[in-house]
């Protein structure tokens, strides 16, 4: 049987992790997840939750992959940058990008 390369990425704020792997000739997404061992070691990866994608673009589980496709995981944002674009007009011209709106004294 043959066999392809590809990687599987996955990162946190402060850890980045790459799993490169051999799976079988037409394996999926989902499959070359679980063979890889990235769902050992990151167990809070839901492969119905988080979305997919291969080399930045979304893909489906059963998507069939090819020799060096990088699968990409990605994790839930924690804000909605529609919303954080909405508070920020809302609160008028003063804040600038990345500006948290916090003032110290």
């Amino acid at each position: 049987m043959s066999t392809i390369t590809i990687e599987a990425v996955y990162a946190l704020p402060d850890e980045q992790m790459l799993f490169r792997q051999s799976v079988p000739e037409g394996a999926t997404v989902a499959q070359a997840i679980k063979l890889c061992g990235i769902l050992e070691k990151y167990p809070e990866i839901d492969l119905t939750a988080n979305k997919l994608g291969i080399f930045g673009k979304l893909s489906r589980a059963d998507t069939v992959l090819r020799d060096r496709d990088r699968i990409e995981i990605y994790r839930p944002l924690l804000a909605d940058p529609k919303e954080v674009r909405r508070k920020r007009a809302g609160q008028g011209k003063g804040m600038k990008k990345g500006d948290s709106g916090v003032v110290e004294t």
